[in-house]
C-alpha cells in the first residue's frame, strides 16, 4: 500500500496541493485526471520521491518497490537496450554489477566467495537468473526488435526509446507502478498490449493519461486532481464523467425528490457493474462497483467548453472529389494513387502508419501544398476550416486574443463587437481579462482553443482534424468529441484519441505507399476486420 498524508507543495503563491490524504491499495488501477497545469505528473513524481513536498508524507509498505516511467530518453545513451530494461530493478541490477565485480578480481579471496553466494541468492530471489531473458521479452511484445538489444540507448531511434522506458518500468514486476502518458508514440497494437497487461496486474498502478479508451480499459478507479485536492472515486473515466454529470443534472432539479434521486442514481450503478463484466478489468471493477452507493456520487467542479459548429448552409451533392492523388519526400513515397468520393453525411478518419503522410495529405487538400500527381475538387457549397497539427503560423505577433480572434471573422457578418466575439472566446472557457492575455504567451492547450474559437466563427460545413486532442485536457477532448458527434457537417480527422476515432467515424480510409483501404465502418470494426489485416501486408 502508499499513503499520501497531508501533503502540500506549493510554489511561491501557487498551491499545487493542500494537505491531500489519500491511499492506494494492492489491485487497484487509478487513472489520475485533472486539468492542464493541475498537478498530475507533480503528484506522481511526489510518489516516486523525485519531488519532496512542502509538508507531509508519503509512507509505503516497507519492502515494496516502486517502478516509474522514466521521461529522460538520454539518461540511459551508454549502456545497451536491454541493459536500460534491466536497470528497471535498481536493487537487482546493483547485485549483478556488484558480484560480476566481484568474480572479475584477480585475487579473488574466501571472504569473496561468502560475499559471492550471498550475493548469488539474492539475485536468484529477485528473479535474476530469468532476467535477462523477461527484458528480452517486453521488448519484442512492446515491438523493440531483438536485432536492436544489444545496441546502445544513444543509436536507437527516439519513438523506439519510449518504449525500452515503459519496458523498464514494467520490468521486473514492482510493486507501485506509476506511468505518466505511458501511451505516447505507442501504436494501436501495442497499446492494446499494454491494456492486457495492466488489466492482468496484481499490484498497485496509478497511471495519468489523455486517452479516455486506454483508461476506461485498465482503471478500476479514478483519481480527480482538483482544487488543490485529490480524491479517489471508484469506477473507470467514462463512469466517473457520466455519473457525475447524471449528479450535476440532479443537483439543479429542486422539484425532484430525494428518493427519485437515488433509484435513478442506483438504476446507474446497476448498469455499470453490468457492463463491467464485458471490460478487461472486469472481475475487481463490478466488485468495486458493488460495494457503491449512491451518495459516493457528487457533481463535478470542472468546467467543459463548448464546442458547437453551427454551419451556414448545408453541403450540396458535391463535396471533394479526390482522384489519383501521390505525394513523396526526399524520392520516398508517402503515399500513392489516392481515389474517393465523399456524400452528405459521412465522417471519416484517415488512417496511416506514417503521421507525416496524414499531415501532408490534410495540407494538399486544404491548398497549402502540391501533390505530385492527381487532383481534387472541392464542390462549390463547402465552407471547410482546418485545424492543423502545427498552428505555430497563426500564433506569430502579440495580439490579445480578442484583436487575434477579430482577424477570421467572416466578410458577411456584420456588426461584430466585443460582445460577439466574447462569446466565442467565452465557449472556449477564456473569460474576464483572459481575453486580453497576448497570444505569444499562451501554452499548447490555450492555442489549440483558440484554434477551435477561430473554427466555429467561420460556420463551416465541413471540418478538417489533424490530431485535434494533442495538448487538450480530458474536459476539452470530452466537449471536442461531443461536438463531433453533434456536428451536422463532414468531418475529415486523424486522431490517436481511441474513444474520438470509433464514436465519430462511419467510414475508414487509410492511406499508404502503394495505395489505399476505404471502407464503410467504425474504427473498432476496422481494427478487428482481418481482411484488413492481410491487405496491410502488401500495401506496407
Amino acid at each position: 500500500m502508499i499513503s499520501v498524508n497531508n501533503v502540500t507543495l506549493a510554489y511561491g503563491k501557487r498551491v499545487l496541493f493542500d494537505e491531500v490524504n489519500i491511499s492506494f491499495t494492492k489491485g487497484n488501477c487509478y487513472g489520475v485526471i485533472g486539468a492542464n497545469g493541475a498537478g498530475k505528473s507533480t503528484f506522481i513524481k511526489i510518489l516516486s520521491g523525485e519531488i519532496e513536498p512542502n509538508k507531509g508524507t508519503v509512507d509505503i509498505t516497507p519492502g515494496e518497490r516502486i517502478a516509474t516511467l522514466r521521461q529522460d530518453q538520454f539518461g540511459f545513451d551508454e549502456v545497451t537496450v536491454l541493459q536500460a530494461v534491466m536497470m528497471g530493478h535498481q536493487k537487482m541490477w546493483d547485485i549483478m554489477v556488484e558480484k560480476d565485480a566481484l568474480y572479475m578480481k584477480e585475487d579473488f579471496t574466501e571472504a569473496d566467495g561468502m560475499k559471492a553466494g550471498e550475493l548469488e541468492h539474492q539475485f536468484g530471489e529477485m528473479g535474476g537468473y530469468t532476467a535477462e531473458s523477461d527484458a528480452a521479452q517486453f521488448l519484442n511484445e512492446l515491438g523493440v526488435k531483438e536485432e536492436l538489444h544489444q545496441v546502445l540507448m544513444k543509436d536507437v531511434a527516439a519513438n523506439l526509446k519510449v518504449r525500452v522506458l515503459l519496458a523498464q518500468a514494467l520490468f521486473g514486476n514492482p510493486d507501485i507502478l506509476l506511468l505518466d502518458e505511458p501511451t505516447n508514440n505507442l501504436d494501436v497494437e501495442t497499446i492494446s498490449w499494454l491494456e492486457n497487461f495492466l488489466a492482468d496486474y496484481e499490484n498497485i498502478v496509478l497511471v495519468v493519461s489523455h486517452d479516455r479508451h486506454f483508461l476506461d480499459a485498465v482503471c478500476t478507479h479514478v483519481a480527480d486532481v482538483d482544487k488543490k485536492k485529490i480524491k479517489i472515486y471508484t469506477g473507470n473515466y467514462t463512469f466517473w464523467y457520466e455519473s457525475s454529470q447524471l449528479a450535476a443534472r440532479q443537483a439543479s432539479d429542486k422539484n425532484k425528490k430525494t428518493e427519485e434521486k437515488k433509484k435513478d442514481l442506483l438504476e446507474f450503478i446497476a448498469r455499470f457493474s453490468a457492463n463491467a463484466s464485458k471490460s478487461k478489468q472486469a472481475t475487481s471493477r463490478k466488485k468495486a462497483l458493488d460495494k457503491l452507493v449512491f451518495e459516493d456520487i457528487t457533481p463535478s467542479n470542472r468546467k467543459y467548453p463548448g464546442i458547437i459548429f453551427k454551419p451556414e448552409r448545408e453541403v450540396g451533392n458535391q463535396i471533394l472529389n479526390v482522384e489519383k492523388l501521390s505525394k513523396s519526400l526526399d524520392g520516398v513515397p508517402l503515399f500513392s494513387n489516392i481515389t474517393f468520393d465523399i456524400v452528405k453525411g459521412q465522417k471519416i478518419a484517415f488512417l496511416s502508419k506514417n503521421p507525416l503522410a496524414l499531415t501532408t495529405f490534410f495540407e494538399i487538400i486544404t491548398g497549402k501544398i502540391a501533390p505530385d500527381h492527381g487532383k481534387y475538387e472541392w464542390g462549390t457549397t463547402i465552407t471547410p476550416a482546418y485545424l492543423p497539427n502545427d498552428n505555430t503560423e497563426f500564433f506569430t505577433g502579440s495580439l490579445n486574443l480578442m484583436d487575434w480572434l477579430r482577424q477570421f471573422v467572416p466578410p458577411y457578418v456584420k456588426d461584430v463587437d466585443e460582445d460577439f466575439l466574447r462569446g466565442f472566446l467565452g465557449k472556449m472557457l477564456f473569460s474576464g481579462d483572459e481575453i486580453l492575455k497576448k497570444t505569444n504567451v499562451l501554452s499548447g492547450g490555450e492555442k489549440v482553443r483558440c484554434m477551435i474559437s477561430k473554427m466555429m466563427l467561420q460556420n463551416p460545413n465541413v471540418v478538417i482534424l489533424d490530431e485535434p486532442t494533442n495538448h487538450l485536457d480530458l474536459e476539452s477532448i470530452t466537449a471536442f468529441n461531443d461536438g463531433m458527434i453533434n456536428f451536422p457537417g463532414i468531418v475529415l480527422m486523424t486522431t490517436h484519441d481511441h474513444q474520438f476515432m470509433n464514436t465519430v467515424a462511419n467510414r475508414i480510409i487509410e492511406i499508404t505507399p502503394k495505395g489505399m483501404i476505404d471502407r464503410l465502418m467504425t474504427y473498432d470494426e476496422y481494427l478487428q476486420d482481418a481482411r484488413i489485416k492481410a491487405l496491410h501486408t502488401e500495401l506496407y
